[in-house]
């Protein structure tokens, strides 16, 4: 049996993933800050299927305890979904705050290269799958969107980091949703995605065959 580890699983689509690979036959590992608001969904997901970490994604060692844990639990890991991120407060460079920059690049880009280090020897030993949540925003310009230059980070570092596993024989996956209806948003969006709908094109680029990379999935809805 396959494991998988999902940072930012708390909700919104860490959690619909985290529920869409259970059913796969996956094992996951579910992380975030607060290991209290992980219990739940582990209880629903089956503990001997799921377990639950408390880690920020900021600080290294606390990821290098974090797979300590999940190979002492499960053994391997053969997939992980850097997925943790935050949004902007603010609206472009003249009304950002600046505190809220500063933890989005240190979540969305230094913390999501952080899983990747931290990692890197097990899903390599596995010959595995990185899954990196990227964004539209990470490939257009949206006018001052700070939050959107730390997505073209991503993207940029998912292209480098692909050709780097290639030749370990480590696929590679951008996930690029557009907007999706998450707890980012402090109010709904009805003509968002889902969770779900992302969910299910992560377990898309896991299903293919060992000798096909879905390097890029880029998911909008369809009326926006």
């Amino acid at each position: 049996m396959k494991t998988m580890l999902i940072t930012g699983a708390s909700t919104g689509i860490g959690a619909a993933t985290a529920r869409r690979a259970v059913e796969a036959g996956y094992r996951v590992a579910l992380t975030a800050r607060s290991k209290a608001k992980l219990d739940g969904l582990v209880a629903e997901l089956g503990e001997g299927n799921a377990m639950a970490l408390a880690c920020d994604v900021q600080d290294f060692s606390a990821q290098q305890a974090m797979v300590a844990a999940v190979l002492e639990r499960f053994g391997s890991l053969d997939a992980v979904f850097a997925n943790a991120g935050l949004g902007a407060k603010g609206t472009g460079t003249a009304g950002g705050d600046v505190d809220n920059w500063r933890e989005m690049v240190l979540t969305n880009v230094l913390g999501l290269m952080f899983t990747v280090k931290a990692t890197h020897d097990a899903v390599v030993a596995a010959r595995g799958h990185y899954l990196l949540t990227g964004s539209v925003a990470g490939r257009k310009v949206l006018p001052g969107s700070v939050y959107g230059a730390t997505k073209w980070a991503v993207t940029g570092y998912g292209y480098n980091l692909r050709e780097e596993m290639r030749e370990k024989g480590v696929k590679v996956t951008l996930i690029e949703p557009g907007m999706v209806d998450t707890p980012l948003f402090d109010e709904p969006k009805p003509n968002a995605l889902t969770p779900d709908d992302i969910a299910g094109a992560v377990l898309y680029a896991l299903s293919q065959p060992a000798n096909v990379m879905a390097g890029e999935i880029w998911i909008e809805p369809l009326n926006r």
